[in-house]
């Protein structure tokens, strides 16, 4: 394929994505304010550190309305550490996106079992797609498949590393098996 086309259809289905992302956060959120599309702007411009600053703005906005004991916005809770996450690393902060991705599954694990599968391969497709642009095709991969065991949706599929998984040689089955 021309090197031109697959770059241009690689960026539209990032566009996609991110609508798709944009929108999911919109509908699960209360307030009109959303922290979010302005970071998924900042990040497109190329500055990370704002994109975080408005991430962990909208991170805040949820984070009280998500625990055992109210399970209100645990989906757009999961939606916002997965963003931050994936701009932390954007931003060469590994430690700290890291640790928001483990955020981002301890949300998911309280989210209402009817939108998980979307929830997670949002989540999952953002900060694999982080670390694809990053240059850690190894790591986005093991976050691709991470997802998939985790039930990740067909979202996570739109992501760079889902066609390299595909790629990779499967291990011969085991006799024990």
């Amino acid at each position: 394929m021309d090197t031109g086309v697959h770059f241009a259809r690689n960026r539209l289905k990032d566009v996609v994505a991110v609508a798709a992302c944009a929108a999911l956060l919109t509908a699960c959120s209360s307030s009109s304010t959303s922290y979010q599309a302005a970071a998924l702007q900042a990040s497109d411009g190329g500055d990370q550190k704002k994109a975080i600053s408005l991430a962990k703005k909208e991170v805040e906005r949820f984070s009280d309305k998500c625990s055992l004991s109210a399970r209100l916005e645990c989906g757009t809770l999961a939606l916002a550490y997965g963003a931050l996450a994936g701009y932390q690393i954007l931003d060469r902060n590994r430690a700290a996106g890291e640790g928001s991705f483990i955020q981002a599954k301890g949300a998911l694990s309280l989210t209402d079992p009817k939108i998980r599968a979307s929830a997670a391969g949002i989540v999952y497709r953002d900060v694999s797609e982080a670390f694809w642009q990053a240059g850690d095709q190894a790591r986005a991969i093991a976050v691709f498949k991470e997802g998939r065991a985790a039930g990740g949706d067909e979202y996570l599929f739109m992501s760079s590393a889902a066609k390299a998984a595909e790629q990779q040689p499967r291990a011969p089955a085991s006799v024990l098996d």
